[in-house]
């Protein structure tokens, strides 16, 4: 499979969330590398080059909020959040600070295995899709994940942020609901609040200088879904 041999890094400190993690993902054949604490992460991250992140919220010292906004500084490997708040301002601010994905604990081994392998998919690289977008007053570029908007210049965006302008902008003109979207980008059939799309599209137009009300290049379809403006 696509996915056998990545390398995903596993920060948690509890022991038995870990060792279960661990054991469904190696079942598919993924390594599995770990760390206890912020600092330990770093460390790994620095020194085995993960190809994913689990990154749990609740973490001694350094919270795993705080070790996503120094790795954001950095590098933009994909990171799924873990969670024990329900509160949806921590859902909000790991997806503003860059995260690619969170589950709540507790949760299915299954259903982490599945978005890990999803987030990992959405990592490697697709031969058949344009390298490069040509838009009025944008570029996209896949092969380089570059973007430039005229006048503005180069525009710097998280790895599921370039991931979502550019399902968008390879089909302007074309309505895509929030599921839809969630399927497309996130490689997943989502079971939850889809309003994740929603604070990815907020950020997308503020890194972008679309204005919401008049945009120069994503609508909004109340109800409906977005859509990248026709040429």
């Amino acid at each position: 499979m696509e996915t056998q041999g990545k390398k995903v890094l596993i920060v948690d400190d509890e022991e038995h969330i870990v060792e279960l993690v661990e054991m469904y993902l190696n079942k598919e054949k993924l390594t599995v590398v770990k760390a206890s604490d912020g600092v330990e992460a770093f460390e790994l991250i620095r020194e085995e080059s993960p190809d994913l992140v689990v990154l749990d919220i609740m973490l001694p010292g350094m919270d795993g909020l705080d070790v996503l906004r120094e790795l954001r500084k950095t590098s933009q490997v994909p990171v799924i959040m873990l969670t024990a708040k329900e509160s949806e301002v921590d859902k909000v601010v790991g997806l503003e600070l860059g995260a690619d994905d969170y589950l709540t604990k507790p949760f299915s081994p299954r259903e982490l295995v599945a978005r890990v392998k999803a987030v990992l998919r959405r990592s490697l690289p697709q031969e058949e899709r344009p390298k490069i977008l040509e838009r009025p007053g944008l570029t996209v570029d896949s092969e380089r994940r570059f973007v430039e908007v005229e006048g503005k210049g180069e525009v710097q965006l998280t790895a599921k942020e370039f991931d979502l302008l550019y399902v968008l902008a390879v089909n302007p003109g074309i309505v895509l609901s929030r599921d839809r979207l969630m399927e497309k980008v996130w490689g997943y059939e989502y079971i939850g609040d889809t309003r994740t799309v929603d604070v990815y599209i907020r950020h997308l137009r503020e890194k972008l200088g679309d204005d919401a009300e008049n945009p120069r290049f994503i609508e909004t379809l109340r109800g409906v879904g977005y859509r990248f403006k026709g040429e």
